[in-house]
């Protein structure tokens, strides 16, 4: 992600004697310039008693966990903007309690995969000066993507894109392979034991037409420049993790499209190779096994509802509709609802009637309750994944609510030799929030660290150095004021600080950016009705 940044020429909150470049002057940073409007949530209250600062000072020394979510009244938004000034609209809760483990934005498209118990059936799917400052809130992070995780065993890089086999696809292997070959074994007994061989290649060789249907989904989403994180091969089948989503209902359209339509060509290839080959041999059956499960699994996944890729075609025509993205993930993701219940209900009543093509008098035992727990879990499958879909669509509405400008608060430059209670009394005198460090010419060089601030204890704060307490300056913790949603969202996901400096194109100081206040403003977004 594309970051810009650079150096500004900030002058000193105040024009005491002390000030070393009294005819420099940033805009960004003059404290005499007109003050954000102050957020309803920091209401004014009477000057602390002595006693009470120090108390505050101590608590907060030697309890820093608990400073995130503590703002003193009387703190003032934090940003400079020359007619309109970053408010502070946060909220109290941490993202961490809301956010997605995966990236909030990612795509996943889910391929089920056929039981294996009988392949042509059931898919898987401070002082008063300091006290704004000492307690603004220190804590917060900004929010996180997890780790992305290995997902397995690496199997390859088709198209640049990693392949993964997850360990739970050694267990359904195992399974397909003691299933299938049982039934091998009424068909072909002359195999004998080598009938587990055969049932091995055909659990391979089904999961590598999965493969193949990921992959259409990945080709179409590089395609249409979408970027794909990694295909994984699990237990119910396979799940490109694509990270954006589609611009145009067309696009999304054609992207979900191609898998189930690459599963029915593979489909179509595997019953013309059958028609050379007599049935009752290795090969016949193996083709007629893959061209029934492939057939099924594009049948499946046209079904009309998320996360299924037919729920995601029809997204993408109520989306060209109704012209709302939103409206579409709502309608779709309800359909899968009802879907997953009607698999629940329906598909033990179909292998019980035997209308899925098994004998209704040897649906008893063992198999019935297979076929229930089968029920179950693909309608826990389509259930969770339809709701997943409408969080995720969720946050890529609210997400553009999140811009640096209106979050970053405001700034004041002091020298590397500057105390602390200095700092903080330039700070309070110019309704700031923040502090940054700046060489002789006015270059930012650091960023005074909140937690550091309430760590120290008030009557020490004349004799340490705002230096002492700062953060080097990265390349990463230079973000440009006009960055909003998502790209904000990445640009700190780069660099995990818990502040950013946030700078003007023209490289002046716009002010500080904190991660608590973003991790406050996500839920706060999240938390509003769509």
């Amino acid at each position: 992600m594309d970051e810009s940044g650079g150096s500004g020429q900030p002058r000193s909150g105040t024009d005491e004697s002390t000030e070393r470049r009294p005819d420099r002057t940033n805009p960004a940073t003059d404290p005499t310039r007109p003050d954000p409007t102050p957020s309803d949530e920091q209401p004014t209250s009477p000057r602390p008693t002595d006693a009470e600062q120090d108390s505050q000072a101590t608590d907060a020394k030697n309890d820093p966990g608990d400073t995130g979510d503590q703002h003193e009244p009387g703190d003032s938004p934090a940003g400079q903007p020359p007619a309109q000034g970053p408010t502070d609209d946060t909220g109290a809760d941490s993202v961490a309690d809301h956010a997605p483990q995966k990236d909030p934005t990612a795509d996943t498209t889910a391929q089920p995969n056929p039981t294996p118990t009988t392949p042509d059936r059931h898919p898987h799917p401070g002082t008063h000066d300091d006290r704004a400052f000492a307690h603004s809130g220190a804590k917060g992070r900004p929010p996180q993507r997890p780790r992305d995780p290995r997902g397995g065993l690496l199997m390859g890089r088709p198209f640049g894109v990693p392949v993964y086999v997850a360990p739970s696809w050694f267990l359904v292997a195992a399974l397909i392979t003691w299933v299938f070959g049982g039934q091998l074994d009424r068909v072909l007994p002359e195999l004998g034991a080598a009938r587990y061989l055969v049932s091995l290649f055909f659990a391979v060789a089904f999961y590598a037409s999965v493969l193949v249907h990921e992959l259409a989904h990945t080709v179409a989403a590089l395609r249409f420049k979408l970027p794909v994180r990694r295909i994984q091969l699990q237990f119910f089948g396979g799940v490109s993790e694509i990270e954006k989503e589609a611009e145009t209902p067309g696009r999304e359209f054609i992207l979900a499209f191609v898998g189930p339509l690459l599963s029915l060509v593979l489909s179509g290839i595997f019953y013309a190779a059958m028609q050379p080959v007599e049935p009752g041999t290795v090969p016949g059956v193996l083709l007629a096994g893959l061209m029934i499960s492939n057939l099924i699994v594009a049948a499946f996944n046209l079904l009309p509802g998320l996360p299924l890729d037919g729920g995601r075609m029809l997204r993408a025509v109520v989306w060209k509709i109704t012209g709302k993205p939103m409206t579409g993930t709502i309608a779709a993701a309800w359909v899968g609802r009802a879907l997953a219940v009607s698999v629940l209900v329906g598909l033990p009543l179909l292998t019980q009637s035997g209308v899925l093509g098994t004998d209704a008098v040897d649906n008893v035992g063992m198999d019935t309750v297979m076929d229930a727990l089968l029920a179950a879990i693909l309608a826990a499958i389509i259930w969770t994944g339809a709701g997943n879909s409408l969080r995720m669509a969720r946050l890529r509405e609210h997400l553009p609510e999140l811009r640096a400008r209106t979050l970053t608060r405001r700034a004041v430059p002091v020298e590397t030799d500057t105390p602390l209670s200095e700092a903080l009394r330039r700070a309070n005198s110019a309704g700031a929030r923040a502090l940054v460090v700046v060489d002789a010419d006015g270059n930012p060089l650091s960023l005074v660290r909140e937690a550091a601030i309430v760590g120290v204890p008030e009557h020490r704060r004349p004799w340490v150095a705002v230096s002492g307490l700062a953060q080097e300056l990265t390349d990463g913790m230079r973000v440009s004021a006009e960055l909003a949603g998502e790209e904000l969202l990445d640009t700190l996901r780069a660099t995990p600080a818990t502040e950013y400096l946030v700078v003007e194109d023209t490289g002046e100081i716009y002010g500080v950016l904190s991660a608590a206040d973003v991790e406050r403003a996500f839920v706060k977004a999240m938390a509003r009705p769509s």
